[in-house]
C-alpha cells in the first residue's frame, strides 16, 4: 500500500500570490479531516502488530481488498508536541506516544491485565476524563482515555 511506502519527500514549490488573494477573499483555508494512519519503526513489526491486533483490537492494515481497515469511532483527537525534555511519556528515549479512547477504561484495564498486561490505572479524575498508561511489548508507551 501506498501508506506503508511514501514517496520520497518533495518540498513544494512557494505558495503563488493566489493564496494570499485567497485569503483575503474571506474563504476559509482547507484543513485535516483526521488522522489517517500512525507509523512507527519497531524491531518486530509482524509480532507487534499482532500484540495491538490482539490487546487492543486494531486490525492490521490491508493486505488484499477483502481486508478491512481499521475505523475509528468519531470522538475528540488531541494533537499536542511536548517539550524534548519532557517526562510524560516516561522513558525518555521514547520520542512519541500514542493515547487511544476507550469507553470503558475499567473494563480495558482488567482485560488487559487478565492477559498479563502490566496497566497503571491512574486513580485522578480530570475534567477531560479518566487515564491509564501502558507500554506494548517493544517499550512504546500508550495511554488509554476515558473521555468524559
Amino acid at each position: 500500500m501506498a501508506a506503508q511506502n511514501p514517496a520520497p519527500s518533495v518540498s513544494p514549490a512557494p505558495p503563488a500570490k493566489a493564496t494570499a488573494e485567497h485569503e483575503l477573499a474571506g474563504a476559509e483555508k482547507e484543513k485535516v479531516t483526521g488522522i489517517g494512519g500512525l507509523f512507527f519503526r519497531a524491531h518486530d513489526p509482524k509480532a507487534l502488530g499482532h500484540w495491538y491486533q490482539e490487546h487492543l483490537g486494531i486490525a492490521l492494515t490491508p493486505t488484499s481488498q477483502n481486508d478491512t481497515v481499521w475505523e475509528q469511532e468519531a470522538g475528540p483527537t488531541v494533537f499536542a508536541p511536548f517539550g524534548e525534555k519532557s517526562g510524560y511519556f516516561g522513558d525518555m528515549q521514547k520520542v512519541w506516544m500514542v493515547n487511544f479512547r476507550v469507553r470503558d477504561l475499567d473494563k480495558m484495564a482488567a482485560q488487559l491485565q487478565g492477559a498479563g498486561i502490566a496497566v497503571k490505572v491512574d486513580p485522578q479524575l480530570y475534567p477531560n476524563g479518566r487515564f491509564a498508561r501502558l507500554n506494548d511489548p517493544e517499550g512504546n508507551p500508550i495511554e488509554l482515555w476515558q473521555p468524559k
